[in-house]
């Protein structure tokens, strides 16, 4: 930022919040692409919920993630694994948000992907 100097700098953090940086990025390179065109139906306002997605277009897919927290959760609460490009939770979408996830076989996760309104 303007107006830091060096002196005040904590370098001892800096190098481990690279750290994390760096095996974080290595992880996300290993994975697949994150899934494509996740929707979830808003057609019908029931206690379920049901998301459907495409393959991504790049990267062997062993499987995917369907991560659900409620919407008063700052993190991923439950994480349901599938091979199907489609699911319907016994949640309603009024108190809970989801997202997708590629899975390869080696367990490296792609980014999750919130659904966007669609049928």
């Amino acid at each position: 930022m303007y107006g830091d100097l060096p002196e005040f700098m904590d370098f001892v953090y800096l190098a481990k919040n690279t750290g994390i940086n760096l095996a974080t990025l290595a992880n996300l390179a290993k994975a697949p692409s994150m899934p494509l065109e996740v929707k979830i139906e808003t057609r019908s306002l029931t206690n379920y919920s049901l998301i459907n997605w495409k393959q991504p277009a790049v990267g062997k897919v062993k499987g995917y993630y369907v991560l659900v927290r409620e919407t008063t959760s700052a993190v991923w609460e439950k994480k349901i694994f599938t091979t199907e490009t489609n699911m319907k939770l016994p949640y309603s979408k009024d108190n809970y948000f989801f997202a997708v996830q590629s899975v390869n076989e080696s367990g490296n996760e792609s980014l999750p992907v919130v659904p966007t309104p669609g049928r």
